[in-house]
């Protein structure tokens, strides 16, 4: 995918999960859209792009949810070098496949955030996080088969070569 592309993607997907958060009324979850988003740009992705993408909508993750300044930067660039190396030894071509990377992507992201808010809040309560990773998780994974066939699209229409007719 283009950046530019990846860029409007995670804003819209971004708002649509705070939205859906709020209107559902999670507490203890919520639907991480941005690590399938990451998750997919590991496959996909050459490394340049994708780890500029990752910078990206880690930032703009930054930006919309209050934790430390930096954290979901580094861990998006993070999450993409780690799918990258665990993409070269398995082979994700399905929606179900790519359900439960994008799960396992989620799980290590999600325990790292965690940890490193652990290390940072001065009460050190981080209970209430590990508490909701499952029920995240699942929404994780759930999201990541519906948005499978949406990223093939893009993906395809991004690789369409300029100026041929059909």
């Amino acid at each position: 995918m283009k950046f530019l592309v990846t860029i409007i993607l995670a804003l819209v997907l971004l708002t649509l999960e705070s939205v859906f958060v709020q209107q559902a009324g999670l507490v203890l979850g919520r639907v991480d859209v941005t690590v399938v988003l990451v998750a997919f740009l590991a496959l996909r992705a050459s490394l340049t792009e994708g780890a500029c993408s990752a910078f990206a909508v880690g930032y703009l993750l930054d930006l919309m949810s209050g934790q430390p300044t930096g954290l979901f930067t580094f861990l998006a660039v993070f999450t993409f070098l780690v799918g990258r190396l665990v993409a070269s030894f398995v082979d994700v071509r399905g929606p179900v496949a790519f359900a439960l990377f994008a799960m396992g992507a989620d799980l290590g992201h999600g325990l790292l955030s965690t940890f490193f808010t652990w290390l940072t809040v001065k009460d050190g309560h981080t209970a209430p996080l590990l508490a909701g990773m499952p029920v995240q998780l699942a929404l994780t994974g759930a999201a990541a088969l519906l948005l499978f066939p949406l990223f093939k699209r893009f993906e395809v229409a991004q690789e369409r070569p300029a100026g041929l007719l059909r």
